[in-house]
């Protein structure tokens, strides 16, 4: 029996923890968690790899439409056939429309330097990601006060006296490092606070659990902050070094007491100020997290900029414990890899969402995918005419998603890299599907933090099917278009590209899957530390923002009530399912076969719905059916469900008509963007909730 050890990157969600792969003829044997980063530890998502990789219910082999988008009809190719047809028709579009007519789409992650090469390869500068529907928020709240993105800073949560949990779930929407970190913190005595609408687990483990009225959490920062200053419990010489305009901050707070702030959210004024109290008590080691999936009210924004406006009045950005200044190589004398996307000149275009210069302010990188699909179909600032999307499904992830096919109506080439089916992927002209995470290989990637590294996934299974790697895809279609220089012929070439100058060669990465930058953590020094802003030290009032029409310090809008008899809907995360992703995957759909609906039990009595009960939810004249989970901990304005479910394709028999899509029921949500971060706000919306 041939027996081997492969470490290797989970994909079972964005997160990419490591992982070890234990394979017996060529079989999988056993997945955990790198036991050299995460002690063997790996979520339900993770343990359930095995069964993506066995599953005949996702894409075998490459499918060329024929019949109707969204019809079902296909015919199967060969990789050379679909690869051909795929190059052919982004060159011809590429030809009559210009070279920026072509976008990318993906869910981010560590990895996306191939997929930007490539995009920047054809000459478009139409590269974006997910996040606007998800982390827009917290990234521009980041650089308008730090000057730098979200990853500029590490969550340093085992070394941390107090975190703090507002847009972020830490328990459900699992990243295993983050989960281990904040259990160690706990057990040296270290306390939680979770700030949401409804109990979840990680407010199940808290010291400190606020229930607030949904669209309110803005007013319970300010109240915070307002506590931090006029009870004099911030850090003095640390504002007195790092803010500029804090004299402005101050001004701006003095009404929003938490006595005022009790009025908003529906908590004691007491226990504000009590919390504050905690917090200076705990400072510099203090993680208020800004938040991870913000795209939900509109002013979310302004939730995560005071967010890290009390990390700063604590002193804890920077600090070990709180928000530690994150580490590239060249802070720990190490050399980065090669980039891939530096091989290529910047396009000229700009770009068609019209970020970074039609909206100055907002951060270019990926940019804000909603925009562009309005690209697709006003023609304008150019025709956007070919669409590639990798592992996103945009039908699930957005509001709208009919009122998204009329948009991509006059896309001419809308292709599909996948790993299982997708409403997306269904709605395609070509599906190139991609080889489940234990069956492909990645570029090796860069991970900063107090103690950076390098990182690869390796391939620990033959493919089962006819699929490939990305990385197969990307540089097939690269050669077939005269992209030669990302032509690679093997995983190997790229490896000795990125690698080449490090002094790290792949075989390093043999002993533990990664190779650390440095031997200890490096927490830089404070005093000697200067920010990328204009001003140099932390914004508490933006230039960016405020020459764009936006303001920094934003007077608190109190959100809308529901109307009688409805409720507004709230959606999250669960540790059993990522997204849409996993409700088709046989072993997590045993676990959680379908979504519910929280309810708060007061409410429910009112209307004569006991748990478990069917209930109908609607909006704008869509409608469906789903069953009731009633309990006191959830707030009487609030109806919750676990985002993802409610597929309707023939090829998932075990997700198909299981559960409720949120999405569905949020009218004119696509329109409904933040234009100080680019989220949609997907929290915006009221819904009906009856029974049969």
């Amino acid at each position: 029996m041939e027996k081997k050890q492969v470490y290797s990157v989970c994909g079972m969600c964005t997160v990419r923890c490591p992982i070890q792969v234990d394979v017996e003829n060529d079989e999988c044997a056993f997945i955990q968690g790198n036991p050299h980063s995460l002690k063997g530890a790996l979520c339900a998502r993770g343990a359930a790899g095995y069964d993506l990789t066995q599953d005949r219910e996702r894409p075998q082999y490459p499918m060329i439409r024929e019949g109707e988008r969204g019809e079902g009809k296909w015919r199967r190719a060969t990789w050379d056939e679909a690869l051909q047809y795929v190059a052919d028709k982004l060159s011809a579009i590429q030809e009559k429309h210009g070279k920026e007519s072509v976008m990318w789409s993906d869910r981010g992650g560590p990895f996306p330097d191939l997929h930007q090469a490539f995009v920047k390869g054809i000459g478009s500068p139409n590269y974006c990601n997910h996040d606007s529907a998800c982390a827009r928020g917290v990234l521009h709240a980041a650089k308008s006060v730090m000057g730098m993105g979200r990853k500029g800073v590490a969550y340093d949560l085992k070394n941390a006296k107090h975190i703090i949990l507002q847009t972020r779930n830490i328990f459900e929407a699992i990243n295993v490092s983050e989960v281990n970190q904040t259990l160690d913190s706990l057990d040296k005595g270290g306390k939680l606070t979770v700030i949401d609408v409804r109990a979840t687990v990680s407010a199940g483990k808290a010291d400190n659990f606020f229930l607030v009225r949904p669209g309110t959490d803005y007013a319970f920062n300010l109240g915070v902050i307002n506590a931090l200053i006029s009870q004099n419990l911030y850090d003095k010489d640390y504002v007195a070094k790092h803010f500029n305009d804090f004299d402005k901050l101050k001004s701006f707070v003095r009404s929003y007491t938490p006595e005022w702030a009790a009025e908003e959210c529906g908590v004691p004024a007491k226990r504000i100020y009590d919390l504050a109290k905690q917090l200076a008590d705990a400072a510099p080691a203090v993680i208020w997290h800004p938040g991870w999936m913000t795209a939900r009210y509109k002013d979310s924004f302004y939730v995560s900029r005071t967010a890290y406006i009390i990390n700063a009045l604590l002193g804890s950005i920077g600090a070990k414990g709180g928000l530690a200044i994150s580490n590239g190589p060249g802070d720990v004398g190490a050399k980065g890899l090669n980039k891939l996307a530096a091989m290529f000149e910047k396009p000229e275009a700009k770009r068609a969402d019209g970020a970074g210069w039609k909206y100055k302010h907002i951060d270019a990188g990926p940019g804000l995918v909603n925009l562009a699909y309005d690209a697709i179909e006003t023609g304008e600032p150019y025709p956007v005419r070919g669409y590639i999307c990798y592992r996103h499904d945009p039908l699930m992830a957005f509001p709208e998603p009919e009122r998204l096919k009329e948009k991509w109506k006059k896309l001419d080439l809308l292709v599909s890299v996948t790993f299982s089916w997708s409403d997306t992927a269904w709605h395609s002209d070509v599906v190139l599907p991609l080889s489940p995470y234990l069956e492909r290989e990645s570029i090796i990637a860069q991970k900063g933090g107090v103690k950076p590294q390098f990182f690869v996934r390796k391939r620990a299974l033959k493919p089962r099917y006819d699929t490939r790697a990305d990385w197969e895809i990307i540089c097939g279609l690269a050669k077939r278009m005269g992209v030669e220089k990302l032509a690679f012929e093997s995983i190997e070439d790229i490896w000795n590209y990125q690698l080449d100058g490090t002094g790290v060669s792949i075989e390093d990465f043999d002993a533990k899957g990664f190779v650390p930058l440095c031997k200890e953590p490096y927490y830089r020094n404070m005093d000697e530390f200067t920010w990328k802003t204009p001003s140099g030290k932390l914004e508490m009032v933006h230039p960016a923002w405020e020459e764009d029409g936006m303001q920094s310090l934003k007077p608190y809008e109190s959100p809308e009530h529901p109307p009688e008899g409805k409720f507004r809907i709230i959606f999250g995360r669960c540790g059993v399912h990522t997204q849409g992703h996993t409700v088709n995957n046989p072993k997590l759909a045993e676990q959680m076969p379908e979504n519910v609906l929280w309810l708060n039990e007061d409410v429910a009595k009112g209307m004569g719905v006991s748990d478990g009960d069917t209930v109908v939810v609607g909006s704008n004249g869509h409608s469906g059916e789903i069953k009731a989970f009633v309990t006191p901990f959830i707030h009487p304005e609030a109806a919750f469900m676990v985002h993802g479910f409610g597929h309707k394709l023939p090829p998932e028999s075990r997700a198909y008509g299981k559960g409720v899509a949120d999405n569905l029921l949020m009218p004119g949500g696509l329109e409904n963007w933040s234009k100080e971060a680019g989220y949609i706000c997907m929290q915006e919306h009221f819904i009906s909730v009856k029974k049969p």
